[in-house]
């Protein structure tokens, strides 16, 4: 071998090998940033997932709280609805009242309303059908107990039970539905206290 093929058998020798480190290092390098790559996509997985577990963990807690939200609404609404049934069932009873009851109810009523004044009593037609023979005398008289005269109106006003105080032109109405509707919210907290503690 001539010294000119040496020469050039030792640059290829020293050309392979620098390819040969070349190729390694490119290798190592690809290796290592395939590792890089896939550590940063695991950590990046790692941090998805937690997220994915605080989310859906927020979202639990929410559709907890939302469903406590809404059986708190529906035993409300249920405790509601008992409460009108009852109160509903009240008026009904009131109104049913057997004409002596009935009466004695109105005189009560009569009592806390009636003015030292002069004015005008009506009822409904139902109410001056059934009255008892007595009761003007009695509405007369609790009207002047308190210092007032009251005169019955013959002409029956559209109301369901009750009556009406009129004065000068001005009404009270004490009606039943009236009475009942000034004191529901009293009387939904003494049945709601009755029936749910």
């Amino acid at each position: 071998m001539s010294g000119l093929d040496k020469m050039k058998a030792r640059i290829l020798e020293e050309a392979q090998s620098t390819a040969q480190e070349i190729t390694d290092k490119a290798k190592a390098d690809a290796d290592a940033a395939v590792q890089a790559a896939r550590e940063s996509a695991e950590a990046e997985a790692a941090k998805i997932l937690e997220r994915a577990k605080r989310d859906a963990a927020d979202y639990a807690a929410r559709v907890d709280s939302s469903m406590d939200m809404q059986r708190k609404q529906a035993v409300l609404a249920a405790k509601q609805e008992v409460i009108g049934g009852v109160l509903d069932k009240a008026y009904d009873a009131v109104m049913n009242l057997d004409d002596e009851k009935y009466f004695e109810m109105l005189e009560k009523m009569l009592e806390k309303h009636v003015l030292a004044e002069e004015g005008v009593i009506c009822f409904s037609a139902k109410d001056l059908e059934r009255m008892p023979e007595s009761f003007p005398e009695k509405v007369k008289s609790i009207a002047e107990s308190k210092g007032g005269k009251l005169t019955l109106s013959e002409k029956p006003e559209k109301m369901d039970g009750g009556f009406l105080l009129v004065y000068g032109g001005i009404e009270e109405n004490c009606t039943i539905s009236a009475v009942f509707a000034s004191r529901r919210e009293e009387l939904s907290d003494q049945v709601n206290r009755l029936l749910f503690g």
